[in-house]
């Protein structure tokens, strides 16, 4: 697989330098300047891929372009935002970069109720905590028909954790649900959120549903005719937040997106800590299910509990089956190569999310989940497993 690393732009804190010496080959970036729905112009495009190469790097896979709500509601200037997306596949692909991945979650992007959670070596990971989403749904948004969208149990014990909360850990739950993930065009104040929600929730799943698969069909030919591949990244986490719609958090989702559309354009990513989430996905069987249409992957772990909730383990050490599911990845590649498919021989990957450690706890500018030594490990811990299982694949 291609060692890639997810970078945030010229104002990340972490270095394309640091990058390079860390022994990733690619970068995964997108244009975040870009307001959501605006058009990515072939200018804005090249010079970041200009400063990546400069460093030795290649600007790998766009992560992502993100889908404007109007086009997940089909409300507003959605036919706009939908042609400003075709011409930025179009302009991507001008510059060289082909793979594009995306995500059609509504109203929020990936959630976490805590991302400072000690583990005992005292190194931090993110976590999401169903009693602590449920006290905040319940209790603080105070969302209409909230208590029906949990077991009696988790409302109880919901009712019991926001009680004991002081202001601060109430707001801090709030930051860390809605404030610093980006979910949609900005932050929300609470009113706005309600609506939005409720917007979402009259579609209902199949209503939701179709919105994603119009959008297929509405931006798939236009990627297919020029040779870019487009991978959905799954819900995250894989289930149901908010009484919202979820359409890509299961194998079942993945077959009816890639059945809806069918052509080598219109692919998957492979987030192992997102799939994984949920203790009915079998990483390993779909990627055998749907190898040929995997076109970038995220290598991440979790720990998960009865209740739905989960935290992010270390790379090696968790519920995934990491070694099997590189397995299949490198068969998979192995498959392609064999068969001199006309797909990428070889398929992206990068360590998704890590540990922050004392090295970086106090440093100012480093995102939740994506410190620079909580990565580099991880990305030396799948390198070892990539290099033993390739040798073996290929002896």
């Amino acid at each position: 697989m291609i060692e890639t690393w997810r970078w945030f732009g010229p104002n990340d804190s972490i270095s394309l330098q640091k990058i390079r010496q860390a022994g990733a080959t690619g970068i995964v970036s997108s244009l975040h300047e870009v307001a959501t729905g605006d058009l990515w112009t072939v200018q804005q495009i090249q010079e970041r891929k200009d400063v990546i190469e400069a460093a030795g790097l290649s600007w790998d896979v766009i992560e992502s372009i993100p889908v404007h709500n109007d086009i997940k509601t089909r409300t507003g200037n959605y036919l706009k935002y939908i042609e400003n997306y075709k011409q930025s596949i179009i302009n991507a692909s001008k510059c060289g970069v082909y793979t594009i991945c995306y995500n059609f979650m509504p109203v929020v992007d990936w959630t976490r109720t805590n991302l400072m959670y000690k583990l005992p070596n005292n190194s931090h990971a993110l976590r999401f905590e169903m009693t602590d989403f449920a006290a905040y749904d319940v209790y603080v948004l105070k969302r209409d028909g909230a208590e029906a969208s949990y077991e009696p149990n988790v409302v109880s014990k919901a009712k019991k954790r926001f009680d004991a909360m002081s202001d601060f850990e109430r707001e801090e739950l709030e930051r860390n649900i809605i404030a610093g993930l980006p979910g949609g065009e900005g932050s929300y104040t609470r009113d706005e959120i309600r609506t939005t929600i409720q917007q979402f929730i009259d579609l209902g799943t199949d209503g939701f549903r179709e919105h994603l698969f119009a959008f297929l069909r509405e931006i798939i030919p236009v990627a297919e005719s020029v040779g870019a591949k487009m991978c959905i990244h799954p819900d995250d986490p894989p289930f149901s937040l908010f009484g919202l719609p979820r359409v890509v958090s299961t194998a079942s989702d993945a077959n009816a997106l890639l059945e809806a559309c069918p052509s080598p354009a219109n692919g998957l990513t492979m987030c192992a800590g997102s799939y994984g989430a949920r203790g009915d996905n079998n990483l390993v069987e779909m990627v055998r299910q749907f190898g040929p249409s995997i076109y970038f992957v995220h290598l991440r772990n979790v720990i998960r509990e009865d209740d739905g909730s989960f935290y992010e383990s270390d790379h090696l050490d968790g519920d995934n089956d990491m070694v099997g599911l590189v397995e299949a990845l490198l068969s998979e590649e192995k498959r392609r190569k064999d068969e001199n498919s006309e797909n990428y021989l070889k398929i992206p990957m990068r360590p998704d999310h890590g540990h922050l450690m004392d090295d970086e706890l106090n440093q100012e500018g480093v995102k939740p989940g994506y410190s620079y030594v909580g990565r580099l490990k991880g990305l030396a811990e799948l390198r070892g497993v990539i290099h033993t299982v390739d040798s073996i694949i290929n002896r």
